[in-house]
């Protein structure tokens, strides 16, 4: 590894290789936007200024709203360094992980991956950040398939801490564990799933995005008020537990009737529990109040840990500048 801190590539400059160059760079590491793409040469130094320039704007939205002074930008900005296509091999051979961000198209995707092949040190981690193609799919292109997994980040990615690691059949567990370490470091929450269409949270989100999309169309309730439920009512609960945390919390058995009420009245089997709910059913396994269900709560204890979650709770009620005093409608009509 290269100095302190391992050195960072991203391999493609567009909104994602950004968004990780400006995290990367905040956190202290030195790293290079690669961009692949052969340009004119003023084509090229345009879309540099451009890409350094709208990392810029960001860390200015982010020192202007308070999360660190504005002094510190200059600084941040240095650690980032841009290469072409001309000095991508030189900028390539000397990170210790690549991560490459080319939009969503296979066959780019493949051109990026082998353009960089021949460039990657004897110990390169090299992740693709895809949101749709499996990692066995593109590890073929990989010159060293127990190097390569795929991190696919959420947009924007300096901001939203969740980054899912989707290991292949061939990804050693210690690159695996490498990429987690790294990713923990600088603030972020790695979570590990199979190679699965979707991932977690798109496979989550399509539902959710779909059904949202449905209630306005059959005219059930208006945009802006599917928009509030979902911030105030999901999203405030979920940003506190967790969805099967939830399930636990609340019992498996609310889930179970839930379903089968709405999976009869919409004669719609798109809202049926899957076998699992119907299972932990059967075997009793309801979650907090029968000490078992997604979790073991053996051992727990419950009075701390609905404390716990009531914090959680009422963290959120501030953030939302829902926290009210005691007795405030009574004082808002002037009593």
């Amino acid at each position: 590894m290269s100095g302190a801190l391992p050195v960072i590539a991203a391999l493609g400059a567009g909104r994602m290789g950004r968004g990780i160059a400006h995290v990367f760079a905040y956190a202290g590491h030195r790293v290079v936007l690669v961009d692949v793409k052969a340009r004119p040469e003023e084509a090229a130094r345009r879309f540099e200024r451009e890409a350094l320039g709208e990392i810029e704007a960001a860390l200015a939205v982010l020192a202007e709203v308070g999360v660190f002074a504005a002094a510190e930008i200059p600084a941040i900005l240095c650690r980032i360094g841009f290469a072409g296509r001309a000095a991508a091999p030189a900028a390539l051979a000397g990170a210790d992980y690549i991560f490459e961000a080319v939009p969503e198209v296979l066959e780019w995707k493949r051109e990026a991956l082998s353009f960089a092949a021949p460039y990657l040190g004897a110990n390169t981690v090299l992740a693709s950040t895809t949101s749709t193609i499996l990692v066995d799919a593109l590890a073929e292109w990989a010159p060293a398939p127990e190097r390569f997994l795929n991190a696919h980040w959420l947009n924007p990615a300096y901001i939203i801490p969740l980054v899912e690691l989707s290991p292949g059949r061939r990804t050693d567990p210690a690159v695996l564990a490498r990429m987690k370490a790294l990713l923990e470091a600088i603030g972020k929450v790695p979570v590990v799933c199979a190679a699965a269409p979707g991932y977690i949270v798109p496979r989550i989100q399509a539902l959710a995005m779909n059904e949202a999309a449905r209630l306005v169309e059959e005219g059930l309730a208006s945009a802006e008020d599917v928009d509030k439920a979902t911030r105030y009512g999901i999203g405030f609960r979920y940003a506190a537990m967790g969805l099967l945390e939830f399930i636990d919390y609340g019992g498996g058995d609310i889930l179970y009737y839930a379903s089968r009420y709405l999976a009869e009245a919409m004669g719609d089997s798109r809202f049926a529990a899957p076998e699992i709910i119907d299972r932990n059913m059967r075997e009793g396994r309801l979650g907090l109040r029968s000490g078992r269900g997604f979790y073991d709560f053996a051992g727990v204890d419950v009075a701390a840990y609905r404390k716990e979650v009531l914090r959680r709770l009422v963290g959120q009620l501030a953030h939302v500048d829902l926290l009210l005093p005691p007795g405030v409608a009574a004082r808002k009509a002037g009593g």
